[in-house]
């Protein structure tokens, strides 16, 4: 009965501490991009459309970003937007390096005239 007790108070003082911890984390607030995707001209991921030539420019960059396992999830996880050949890219990245190694992967695909970045540095 002690044993089952003892466990019981490290159980709880251990969720406790999770618990403690997981406050102090930063909030995960997307107000100001949500805004900033809500403007009228502002390309999101749900205006791509189907034709084969976006889809097959999306889907390479994206391929060339998920073959790089130095990229962080982050930088796996960017949204890539392609219209009428053009590509926008958006979302946060770890390091400037990150961005920079993005955004060269799209470029090579896409040709530099056709990107544009958008992408954040958030470590």
């Amino acid at each position: 009965m002690k044993t089952l007790r003892l466990t019981a108070a490290a159980l709880l003082f251990t969720s406790t501490m999770v618990y403690a911890g997981e406050s102090t984390a930063p909030s995960a607030d997307n107000t100001s991009t949500n805004r900033r995707d809500r403007k009228d001209g502002e390309p999101t991921a749900d205006q791509q459309k189907n034709n084969k030539t976006d889809v097959d420019l999306t889907a390479q960059i994206r391929r060339s970003i998920m073959k790089d396992k130095s990229l962080s999830v982050s930088a796996h996880n960017v949204k890539i937007i392609a219209q009428n050949g053009g590509v926008t890219l958006k979302g946060p990245v770890r390091t400037d390096a990150e961005k920079i190694t993005v955004e060269k992967k799209a470029s090579e695909i896409a040709g530099a005239a056709n990107v544009k970045s958008e992408i954040e540095i958030k470590p």
